[in-house]
C-alpha cells in the first residue's frame, strides 16, 4: 500500500527531472569560416598586458561577375569587388608559424571563426572589430622566406 504512492511520486520526479534535463541540453551550433585570398600586409605580433600574444594580419579576397547582356558568350563588363579581413592567430604553434613565415603577396587559405568584437582606440572611442580566429593556414604560394 505505501510502495505504490512512493513509485508514482519517484515516476513523477524522474519524468519531471528527465524534461528539465532535456530543456538543459545546449543546441549545437557552427561558427566556421574558409577564406582563400592573398596576405596584403606582413604580420604584426602585438601582446597586451595580461594577455596571450597574437599574430595578426589583413587577408583580401576577390569576387568577380560579369555584368552585361549575355553572361552565355562571356559579353560585358568584367567587375570586381575586394574584401578585406583581419586574420588573428592566437594558437601558440600557428601564431609563430603565421609570424615567421606570412608574408604581403602571400596566396594563403585559412580556417577559422568569425568573431565581433570591441575595443577603445587611441582617443578614447569605442569601435566595433571584426576579426577571424584562425585555426589553420594553409600556404598555397612560394612566398613563404623567413623573416631577419
Amino acid at each position: 500500500m505505501f510502495r505504490r504512492p512512493v513509485l508514482q511520486v519517484l515516476h513523477q520526479f524522474v519524468r519531471h527531472a528527465s524534461e528539465t534535463a532535456a530543456s538543459l541540453v545546449l543546441e549545437r551550433s557552427l561558427n566556421r569560416v574558409q577564406l582563400l585570398g592573398r596576405v596584403g600586409q606582413d604580420p604584426v605580433l602585438r601582446q597586451a598586458e595580461g594577455k596571450n600574444p597574437v599574430t595578426i594580419f589583413s587577408l583580401a579576397t576577390n569576387e568577380m561577375w560579369r555584368s552585361g547582356e549575355s553572361e552565355v558568350y562571356q559579353i560585358g563588363d568584367v567587375s570586381q569587388k575586394t574584401t578585406w579581413h583581419r586574420i588573428s592567430v592566437f594558437r601558440p604553434g600557428l601564431r609563430d608559424v603565421a609570424y615567421q613565415y606570412v608574408r604581403k603577396g602571400s596566396r594563403i587559405y585559412v580556417e577559422g571563426k568569425i568573431d565581433y568584437g570591441e575595443y577603445t582606440d587611441k582617443n578614447n572611442v569605442r569601435r566595433q572589430a571584426t576579426t577571424i580566429i584562425a585555426d589553420n593556414i594553409i600556404f598555397l604560394s612560394d612566398q613563404t622566406k623567413e623573416k631577419e
